[in-house]
């Protein structure tokens, strides 16, 4: 069988963990959209690899998109969020507040 972990399993499996549990609670508000973003993808119960059809990209491409946000190392342009948004039937609302 094939013994490789999905993305989902393996953040189902971390979650489970109550100490990484509260790291990713805990994460800086920046995450909070990474956040945001996979609770909306499996809300609409979609893979990856159904996210990447929608986007018109590789599923691959869709995987990147999500650890370049939980690593922080590389910020997605706000194009690349909104496209992601609309491909889990969600709206990107960028604000700026003081």
């Amino acid at each position: 069988g094939n013994t490789m972990m999905t993305h989902e399993e393996l953040v189902a499996t971390l979650l489970a963990d109550p100490e990484v549990k509260a790291e990713y609670d805990a994460l800086p508000p920046e995450f909070e959209l990474l956040r945001m973003m996979l609770q909306a993808r499996q809300a609409a119960g979609l893979s990856q690899a159904d996210v990447a059809a929608r986007m018109g990209t590789k599923a691959s491409a869709v995987a990147r998109l999500e650890s370049a946000l939980i690593s922080g190392k590389h910020s997605p342009s706000i194009h690349t969020l909104r496209r992601y948004a609309r491909a889990v039937n969600r709206q990107l609302e960028v604000r700026l507040v003081g």
